[in-house]
């Protein structure tokens, strides 16, 4: 039997999320990376002949279990970049706003030039292992983004102890029975940094990503995306959780969330 998607598309322009979006702080709302993966494909869409070299997500309040309407424009439209901006609306409410950059890519002969120390690969996913998501009761439902949706396997690090090296591997299509493309499961995945190397209890705090800004050097290639991913909290309720993004053959780019830190 077909895994069952994490949308359904319900009309143009229109998709109604399964249990599978669903994130971890409230059973009726999506996981941040659930509507990344709509917004990147929204963007893919226009079929403007660029590439996505940039994309930041606000996340303007929670997105509910509900269909959601998503539209996108070229706001800045150019042979070289454009720009795109595009939203998520659930019940006349915006939940979303995305501005993408766009870039034409192509060979390019540089001369000779200073060139930064490349992240370390990581370790190979099947060296990795799987690991329990550490959140019990309804939000912790196993039809939930971060239960149902992806293999994951970590390499360095576990859940609650910081930094930590992890790859995904979409198990279910996107849309129907469309699988996602890999930018779209490298959005999907970039916004587990701050889940997988949190640093405090999710009993007791909340560390809520405001926001997803993804930087693309190289399209990401096959199925497993990776992350190396850090959170740095402050004593004032913020921080920031960084990722840099790999597929096997290295890294293809990096993620940035901010955090709204809390008790609960």
């Amino acid at each position: 039997m077909p895994a069952e998607p994490i949308f359904l598309s319900a009309s143009p322009g229109v998709f109604e999320p399964t249990g599978h979006a669903r994130g971890p702080w409230d059973p009726d709302a999506l996981h941040g990376g659930a509507p990344a993966a709509l917004l990147v494909r929204a963007v893919s869409d226009l079929d403007t002949g660029l590439a996505l070299g940039r994309l930041t997500i606000d996340y303007l309040g929670a997105v509910p279990l509900a269909p959601l309407t998503v539209a996108a424009e070229v706001v800045r439209p150019g042979r070289r970049f454009a720009v795109v901006e595009a939203t998520i609306e659930a019940d006349g409410r915006r939940c979303c706003f995305a501005r993408a950059v766009l870039v034409r890519r192509g060979p390019v002969e540089l001369a000779d030039h200073w060139e930064p120390e490349p992240p370390a690969p990581l370790p190979a996913p099947e060296e990795g292992w799987s690991s329990p998501f550490p959140v019990e009761g309804s939000a912790g439902a196993e039809d939930a983004f971060h239960r149902s949706v992806f293999e994951i396997r970590f390499v360095a690090g576990d859940y609650g102890r910081g930094p930590a090296d992890v790859w995904f591997r979409l198990r279910r299509p996107l849309v129907d029975a469309s699988s996602a493309k890999p930018l779209e499961a490298l959005a999907a995945a970039a916004d587990f940094g701050n889940g997988v190397s949190h640093v405090l209890d999710f009993e007791r705090f909340l560390f809520i990503n405001l926001d997803l800004s993804i930087q693309v050097v190289r399209p990401p290639r096959g199925e497993w995306i990776g992350l190396a991913a850090r959170t740095e909290l402050s004593d004032d309720g913020t921080g920031v959780a960084r990722s840099t993004l790999h597929d096997r053959a290295g890294a293809v780019g990096s993620a940035a969330q901010t955090l709204f830190v809390a008790a609960r």
